[in-house]
């Protein structure tokens, strides 16, 4: 792998952390709000 190639891999793995974060909060509201419906809080 070029250097140009790694530089360009470590950046696109950076852009993708925020979605990853961002589904990741999604799935935990969704989760929370099931509990909450089913009245287990």
């Amino acid at each position: 792998m070029k250097a140009t190639e790694a530089k360009r891999l470590k950046e696109l793995e950076l852009e993708n952390t925020r979605p990853k974060r961002l589904l990741a909060d999604a799935e935990l509201d969704k989760a929370m709000l099931k509990e909450l419906a089913k009245g287990n809080f």
